[in-house]
């Protein structure tokens, strides 16, 4: 006889009120998307047989009629799903971290440089710029510093 084990069966974790609204909102947005074209397609379709062999100035009506508000529903429902989509981004909880900047401002180290003051061999980023900042004494050029060396440009380095 063989024995097998088995892994313990994990029951789905269950999604908050806010996460289950977005949820649906995603879902009906796109219910009334397609709800929206096909009430489109029925208004063309009005349209076309309006154009036949007997013409009907009632049936033309009905078609665009049907047509602008399946315009005016898939409208809504492209809005419902962009809504929802802005919603999911903004969870609590789903914040990125911020990446550390490898070669970054000589002086606080946190950002990456913009400006080079070529007196003081600095390269500065905004927040530090402020304090540094003096017209008569720095000239500034913008920074050129990566935030990663780059190793196709390292083998043209001059060598001291």
């Amino acid at each position: 006889m063989f024995m097998v084990d088995s892994l313990p069966i994990r029951k789905p974790r269950k999604l908050s009120l806010w996460q289950e609204g977005i949820l649906m909102g995603h879902k009906a947005g796109t219910a009334l998307l397609l709800f929206g074209c096909l009430l489109m397609a029925a208004g063309l379709l009005f349209l076309s047989a309006a154009f036949g062999y007997r013409t009907d100035d009632s049936i033309v009506g009905a078609g665009m009629c049907a047509f602008s508000l399946g315009a005016l529903v898939g409208a809504g429902g492209l809005y419902l799903k962009a809504r929802t989509q802005n919603s999911a981004a903004s969870l609590p909880g789903a914040k990125p971290q911020p990446k550390a900047v490898r070669g970054g401002c000589d002086l606080c180290g946190s950002e990456s440089p913009v400006i080079h003051c070529r007196v003081h061999q600095l390269h500065i980023c905004g927040n530090c710029l402020g304090p540094h900042y003096d017209f008569r004494s720095c000239a500034y050029v913008p920074s050129t510093r990566r935030s990663t060396p780059a190793k196709s440009t390292a083998r043209f380095a001059a060598k001291a």
